[in-house]
């Protein structure tokens, strides 16, 4: 299958560049797959779609600060955007500099409150680094870092009310797990009053985690989906939420994922249970999905594997109607945008 097939066009000003004044303001396009209907609401109307005994199943890993800035010893300024610590102070990042520093060179970070080596140069920006400094990292994070916003976001002035704003808003209020360079962006909509309303109605919610890494950084190249490589990210499911997720399938109730990652975390279970592990799992058409029954998402990139995954959940015509619906209607694209409940 040809990685054209997913390719649709988008008009560059619907890409947000900011979030709604406040999280339940976003717009939520309902997808029908049975019918092929399509709806317009809001966030917030999404307690009319779910009932007693369906669970919401969200992604409560936290975005760190994770990108930063420094120099080599020769003066020239790096940026780097750190995407998963692999072993103690060892991390593997994403890096920009004018020239790149060479294996065994060191670098100064976040005001001189962090320094580096260079131990490994990658393909298409990688490296490995092993960063040192006197206190905690996650501390001069908060100091130093800011928010890894995606590239089609664009900041001309990082000021530090922006960097607050950010901060506050590129990370779902269920966040609890730091660990990721990207938010699990379905699940930025969500409040605690939404949540409390849905539990109301008898509706739970169960939190995993999935530590969202490289692969949201990697478009699909090749001309084939099948010669795409996916990246492995990390995954916890707690008794708790497994137990919650397979009390829901019993009494006749739904697994209503928010978000890509929880659907990658969820498929890539053989069996609904506590489990702990690392998945590089790409799900594009035709999929037989094992464990979910709807998912709310975002809109995402062209010829992403994320729209591929939702492609293989709806079908691909019905899921590029439903994008060209979007465009047409003028809904706000990809991370800080709208929303798309597919039923």
């Amino acid at each position: 299958m040809k990685t054209d097939l997913f390719n649709y066009d988008l008009p560059p000003e619907l890409i947000a560049q900011h979030p709604p004044e406040r999280r339940e303001l976003a717009r939520m396009m309902v997808l029908h797959r049975d019918t092929g209907t399509i709806e317009h609401r809001q966030i917030s109307d999404i307690v009319d779609y779910l009932r007693e005994p369906d669970v919401v199943v969200v992604n409560n890993t936290k975005v760190i600060p994770a990108r930063i800035f420094g120099h080599k010893a020769s003066g020239g300024k790096v940026e780097l955007l750190l995407l998963e610590e692999t072993d103690s102070k060892v991390w593997k990042v994403l890096m920009k500099a004018s020239r790149r520093p060479k294996v065994g060179d060191t670098l100064t970070l976040c005001s001189g409150k962090a320094s580096a080596e260079m131990l490994y140069d990658g393909e298409q920006g990688e490296a490995v680094l092993n960063i040192r400094s006197d206190r905690p990292l996650m501390e001069i994070l908060d100091e130093e870092g800011v928010p890894p916003l995606p590239p089609y976001i664009a900041r001309k002035e990082q000021t530090p009310e922006q960097i607050a704003e950010d901060k506050n808003r590129y990370q779902t209020v269920f966040a609890k797990t730091p660990g990721s360079a990207a938010a699990p962006t379905a699940g930025l909509h969500f409040t605690p009053e939404l949540f409390q309303t849905l539990e109301k109605q008898g509706v739970s919610k169960a939190e995993l985690t999935l530590h969202v890494g490289l692969g949201t950084f990697r478009p699909v190249s090749a001309e084939i989906i099948t010669d795409h490589e996916m990246h492995h990210e990390r995954y916890e499911v707690s008794e708790t939420a497994a137990a919650k997720i397979s009390n829901a399938r019993k009494t006749g109730g739904r697994v209503v994922a928010v978000g890509s990652t929880s659907v990658r975390t969820l498929e890539s279970l053989p069996n609904i249970g506590s489990a702990e592990g690392s998945t590089n799992i790409f799900i594009y058409p035709p999929y037989d999905f094992k464990h979910v029954d709807a998912i709310l998402t975002n809109f995402h990139l062209p010829k992403s594997t994320l729209l591929m995954m939702m492609s293989a959940f709806a079908g691909r015509d019905l899921m590029l109607k439903a994008y060209k619906t979007a465009v047409a209607e003028k809904y706000r694209f990809f991370s800080y945008g709208d929303c798309m409940l597919i039923l």
